[in-house]
């Protein structure tokens, strides 16, 4: 958070540069930020799976279990952020397009799935992996550990307050999903990396 607000938000010339503000480049959609939280959610998911294998004689055990959904979360949001190849290929699947909210193969973006379980999924898991996991179950190693509380309270926070802000009558605090999102990738990695 530091860096991006401390550094980028006032480096200049981004908009003599490439149009825009650097800040407002490296959280736009398909951005620096979107592909960087694609390289954490891969690496977590790999990293989830060594645990995985690792663990393979133990194996149905609840922090295997957990280990596994981890895997399996990583997996899915890495996908999700790329839109499962479309960016890279060009082709989706037009069903999905049809109902999503940008016009792209994901399911997050789906109209339903993002106006009324996107952020409230995001405020779950992350006071679950920051806070509930190793405070409710310490015994489960899946979970992150105390000291990585910040990487995803951080992000419960600005998602509940974004919510608060759009359904009172103050104007809506700025759309800083990016940065956030890439809080909670940067602790998963760093969680299942260690």
């Amino acid at each position: 958070l530091m860096v991006i607000y401390g550094l980028i938000y006032i480096l200049p010339f981004g908009k003599s540069i490439i149009g825009i503000s650097w800040f407002d480049w490296f959280r736009s959609e398909d951005g620096p930020l979107e592909w960087i939280q694609f390289i954490c959610y891969t690496f977590s998911f790999i990293c989830c799976s060594i645990v995985l294998w690792r663990k393979r004689n133990r194996a149905f055990t609840k922090s295997w279990f957990v280990w596994f959904l981890l895997a399996l979360l990583c997996f899915f949001v890495a996908g999700e952020e790329i839109s499962w190849g479309e960016r890279l290929s060009g082709y989706g699947i037009e069903a999905i397009r049809a109902i999503n909210k940008q016009g792209e193969t994901t399911i997050h973006n789906i109209r339903f799935f993002h106006l009324y379980l996107l952020d409230p999924s995001f405020e779950i898991s992350c006071l679950l992996f920051g806070w509930l996991g190793w405070n409710l179950w310490p015994e489960i190693d899946a979970f992150p550990k105390k000291k990585y509380t910040l990487y995803f309270l951080f992000v419960a926070l600005f998602f509940f307050y974004f919510d608060i802000s759009y359904s009172s009558t103050i104007k809506q605090i700025r759309n800083d999903q990016e940065i956030f999102e890439l809080l909670m990738s940067l602790g998963l990695f760093l969680h299942s990396y260690n």
